[in-house]
């Protein structure tokens, strides 16, 4: 069974599109609550719940962190940058995992894998914090050779592939390069000990190709369920993804 992580961050953009500027996010006429959408995603059959609290605050806040660690009856995987601040968080929270990611302000999304070569030093400092209070590192990478062996040297024992690339090539001619990495690169990691996690981009469709990904875990999966839900709600979205990945 791969398990799917149902990434929340969405249904935060959505409140945060009328009530950024509420000082209380929850409560009265504020709406939608991420924290709530959690324990229905958890009802359906997620396996887990990943935000991804921002430096910029953009749509998940501390308080939905907060909550959701106290709250939810599954795992709770928390996305962050390499930064103090955040370790310092993730450490007060002890949240299941922690999932490391690059972060640029102007994006609107994450663009793109972590370059762990690049930036050994941060995300050495904060895998060795995690790992001694016992919360599962994952570094989020493209499947490139050299960045799935620079994790296994930093001790991170789970990985994240970055799906991103197959995804926008999946209708084009890229798509079956973009695949083969993926398929190379969950290979390299499954001999190197890693465990291997997916996520960014997949959707109802190409879930049908990424499934089979050999030595999947998890995969983490947002956009697309949230979208889903707007037509057939939470609980249809999330117990057709599983049945997607697992036939």
């Amino acid at each position: 069974m791969i398990l799917l992580g149902v990434n929340i961050d969405h249904a935060a953009t959505l409140r945060q599109a009328r009530y950024r500027q509420v000082e209380a996010g929850f409560g009265g006429l504020v709406e939608p609550d991420p924290v709530a959408l959690a324990g229905l995603c958890e009802k359906a059959g997620a396996d887990g719940i990943t935000v991804h609290l921002r430096e910029d605050r953009r749509h998940i806040q501390d308080e939905d962190v907060q909550l959701l660690a106290a709250s939810k009856s599954t795992r709770l995987n928390l996305e962050m940058a390499c930064t103090p601040a955040m370790t310092v968080l993730a450490l007060k929270l002890k949240p299941h995992s922690v999932c490391l990611v690059p972060e640029s302000r102007e994006e609107i999304t994450t663009e793109g894998g972590l370059d762990v070569m690049k930036h050994r030093d941060k995300v050495a400092r904060v895998t060795d914090a995690m790992n001694a209070a016992g919360i599962k590192t994952s570094l989020f990478i493209d499947p490139d050779a050299d960045q799935i062996e620079m994790a296994v040297k930093l001790k991170a024992p789970w990985i994240e592939l970055h799906t991103g690339a197959y995804a926008n090539a999946y209708h084009n001619a890229g798509r079956a390069t973009e695949f083969a990495r993926l398929v190379g690169g969950a290979k390299q990691a499954h001999a190197s000990g890693l465990v291997v996690n997916a996520g960014h981009g997949i959707n109802y469709v190409n879930i049908a190709e990424v499934r089979t990904i050999p030595h999947l875990h998890e995969l983490n999966i947002g956009h697309s369920i949230i979208a889903r839900a707007l037509f057939t709600g939470i609980d249809e979205a999330v117990r057709t993804m599983k049945k997607l990945m697992n036939p």
